[in-house]
């Protein structure tokens, strides 16, 4: 059976993804129901998988990671699954994404420096052409699209 979505759902959603840290009874006045009800539909939400999850956005450079780059990864002949692995193993990966086109995979790296940064494009190197831009800034966060 599909889910549908309707608007005190979107509500719920667009309030959480502003706020997941807000409470039960904050979360029922902005959507307009009462506690118990907004509870059932969160419950029905992350049951569903509609919800997959909740966690805390840090700041990276408090970190000390001052840099981040955008690599795209193109494996050598035969070489996809093994790229593949030494990438999720990276810690320093912080998004992976396997796209369709030239490259194979686009990765988010932090680092703390370009010597740090260089250090962990030579473990992958060696099987794969990696095109790696430095993120100046970032304009627009990761956001939901429009609910």
């Amino acid at each position: 059976m599909e889910y549908i979505i309707d608007d005190i759902d979107r509500a719920i959603l667009a309030s959480l993804a502003e706020d997941a840290r807000q409470s039960l009874k904050v979360l029922s006045a902005r959507v307009g129901l009462t506690s118990p009800s907004t509870a059932e539909r969160v419950k029905r939400l992350e049951e569903r998988g509609v919800i997959e999850g909740y966690g805390a956005r840090v700041n990276l450079a408090a970190l000390d990671y001052r840099i981040q780059a955008l690599v795209r990864v193109r494996p050598l002949p035969g070489m996809l699954q093994k790229v593949d692995k030494l990438i999720q193993a990276l810690p320093e990966c912080i998004e992976n994404d396997k796209v369709t086109g030239e490259d194979c995979f686009v990765m988010r790296l932090v680092v703390h420096s370009i010597e740090q940064l260089d250090a962990l494009l030579d473990t992958i190197s060696e099987y794969a052409q990696c095109n790696t831009s430095i993120v100046k800034s970032s304009p627009v966060k990761r956001r939901l699209p429009p609910i």
